[in-house]
């Protein structure tokens, strides 16, 4: 999986801009400004809760086109002057074509990122961190129940010399749950992503030693659980992940239990998660769409109205989707219900 997405010569997100209509998939802020906007909204009340520090970091993992960005940038710019000039914007991108078009469409707002291949390069310093489907494209390993014990599930080759699943002789790597192991079926799967925690805790070690919060959004499950998620997607629809390494956007569902108590290892608190839906509505994505949609006929209220049942609505990305925050201690930054 990391070298499929990301190989220096020939990985999926090295090689290519994978969003958007022409692309494979589309993520929320390329659906609706509302999205960032509120992402936006929740930084600067983190911010402020968190005694208003400056100068401030504000990092992105995996930004995209750039489009998250803008929409937060340009939100704090009106709410928070002082925090917008005292900012010091940092992009964690190893793609060199999403790169390019993230210097591009952040090129008006003034503020010239610096860029970094891994989150361990961002300077030390309190900061504010936002990561959006970035924690589902980190590598996973899968583990099978075989025989009364996990055996890892690995990529091999078939007698015809293609490429195939099979299982190992691995055992079984993680912290998950005891009763979930011990309640597994035979053929039930384990996912672990040592990758995804390994982030977590290094972001939480941060937050707690230096101040700060972070926000992670990202489809998954709020606590641990079992079931093969692992996929792949090619031109807006599902594909066998072993067709063709390299050319499909590769992912997992994300175990927010594991992130969760990664931070809390890391001594930081955590908020969440709970359902974007439940997130972008108690931000105000209602009235901010309400507001939005005023001036305009009735074919663009109907596109906001499209794009707020996309984001928020449980049988779209309003349930499937989680929002987690992480900050020093366990205190209420900003509207958080649950």
């Amino acid at each position: 999986m990391a070298l499929a997405l990301g190989d220096p010569d020939d990985g999926y997100y090295i090689t290519r801009d994978p969003l958007g209509r022409a692309g494979d998939f589309v993520t929320a802020p390329e659906i609706s400004q509302m999205f960032g906007e509120i992402v936006g909204i929740w930084l600067v009340e983190a911010w402020r809760a968190l005694g208003a520090p400056l100068p401030v970091r504000l990092v992105e993992l995996g930004p995209g086109r750039g489009t998250l960005m803008a929409d937060i940038l340009r939100v704090i710019a009106r709410l928070a002057p002082s925090l917008a000039a005292g900012l010091d914007l940092h992009l964690v991108e190893t793609s060199p074509a999403l790169r390019a078009r993230q210097a591009a469409v952040l090129a008006s707002s003034g503020i010239t990122p610096s860029w970094h291949s891994a989150f361990a390069e961002v300077p030390a310093g309190p900061m504010l961190l936002v990561a959006n489907e970035f924690f589902d494209a980190l590598p996973i390993r899968q583990f099978v129940q075989a025989d009364g014990t996990w055996r890892e599930r690995v990529v091999g080759l078939d007698d015809d010399g293609r490429l195939a699943f099979g299982l190992g002789p691995g055992a079984l790597v993680g912290d998950a749950p005891a009763r979930l192991l011990r309640e597994a079926e035979p053929g039930a799967v384990l996912e672990v992503s040592p990758a995804s925690t390994a982030v977590m805790n290094a972001i939480a070690e941060r937050i707690a030693r230096e101040g700060g919060a972070a926000l992670a959004i990202d489809y998954g499950h709020a606590e641990t659980a079992l079931g093969d998620t692992f996929q792949a997607v090619k031109a807006h629809a599902f594909a066998d992940p072993l067709a063709e390494p390299g050319s499909a956007d590769l992912t997992a569902h994300v175990d927010f239990g594991a992130l969760a108590r990664a931070a809390r290892a890391a001594g930081a608190g955590v908020l969440g998660p709970i359902t974007q839906g439940d997130f972008l509505l108690a931000m105000g994505l209602l009235e901010r769409a309400g507001r939005l949609g005023a001036p305009l006929d009735e074919a663009g209220r109907e596109a906001i109205r499209a794009a707020v049942e996309r984001l928020a609505g449980p049988q779209q990305m309003g349930t499937l989707f989680k929002v987690m925050a992480v900050v020093p201690t366990p205190i209420g930054v900003a509207p958080f219900p649950g």
